[in-house]
């Protein structure tokens, strides 16, 4: 008995090239670059129209593959936020580099520019990723207004997240070919990249129009405080920390339970009082009934130096 012949299953790029999920190469960096020249126009308006702050924005290329791995290829220090456009893509996520959240967040709460320092390696705080939220909006905003999508829907926006936090795509979804468009920004001299991740089939059938340029609104100061509003809502873990008298190694090692260690001070028994190893007060140990209270005596800087402190 002859054996079934069996069709040849074809090329995945192939069948994404007749489909129009797969296009050539200098028409994706094309459109990438069309992308590019808007986010390089028109987000620092927005920006400035709303914060009043001057950032500069570059066009650094594009790279073409997998969505997965054009994600994965971000690296770390970077917040995420996965969306959708309706009319156009379904499927579309934004990054942005962790170091332009935390700069804009001092300059927010009352940083001077020659005061801002490179921004530490590390994930954004809650207040941070509130902040992300909004700088998603803007340049998912700058995305609907540069597409031919009918109907001008807003973009859908899922919660921002960390690189590090981002779930493993499961394995029986299937992958789709997409283009990452990255841009650079910069503020006060610190430069972080941001990226839109977007599948191929989407950006094929995109005309990209240029929208006006804005000037700049009358209520610039509105972001900042709408943050600096959230930032003296947030709750903050308070650690008080005092000085005990100092004891021999020999000493030490002998404690055990029931053991008692004196005070440092005899009278007013000082305390520190600190959050996110930051110092806050300095305070004096006490008990009203039976609870143990510290009484604050000197704070260590201004309100708004405690703020900034906390964010940082």
């Amino acid at each position: 008995m002859n054996a079934q012949l069996q069709k040849p299953l074809m090329d995945d790029a192939l069948l994404a090239k007749l489909t129009g999920r797969l296009g050539d190469k200098a028409t994706v960096e094309k459109l990438c670059a069309a992308f590019g020249d808007v986010y390089r126009v028109f987000l620092p308006d927005v920006i400035k129209s709303e914060t009043n702050l001057d950032v500069q924005v570059n066009y650094l290329g594009c790279q073409a593959g997998y969505k997965h791995d054009l994600v994965a290829d971000l690296g770390d220090s970077i917040t995420l936020v996965d969306g959708s456009l309706r009319n156009w893509s379904q499927d579309i996520t934004l990054s942005c580099g962790n170091g332009f959240i935390i700069t804009l967040m001092e300059h927010l709460l009352g940083a001077s520019p020659e005061t801002v320092e490179q921004p530490a390696d590390r994930q954004l705080s809650i207040i941070e990723l509130e902040l992300a939220v909004t700088v998603f909006e803007k340049i998912a905003n700058v995305l609907r207004s540069a597409v031919n999508a009918p109907g001008g829907f807003e973009p859908m926006l899922e919660a921002p997240h960390a690189a590090e936090t981002r779930p493993k795509a499961p394995d029986d979804k299937p992958d789709e070919f997409a283009a990452a468009i990255n841009m650079s920004i910069t503020l006060s001299g610190i430069t972080s990249e941001f990226s839109l991740i977007a599948p191929q089939a989407a950006l094929l059938k995109t005309t990209v129009v240029a929208p006006r340029a804005k000037n700049a609104s009358a209520n610039s100061s509105e972001w900042t405080e709408q943050i600096s509003e959230q930032v003296r809502r947030s709750q903050v873990t308070l650690e008080a920390k005092i000085r005990l008298q100092e004891l021999t190694l020999r000493t030490i090692s002998k404690l055990a339970a029931g053991d008692v260690i004196p005070f440092l001070d005899s009278g007013d028994v000082r305390v520190d009082v600190s959050a996110n190893s930051k110092e806050l007060y300095v305070c004096e140990f006490g008990r009203s009934g039976e609870n143990y209270t510290v009484r604050v005596k000197d704070t260590i800087n201004s309100d708004d130096d405690l703020i900034r402190y906390l964010m940082n």
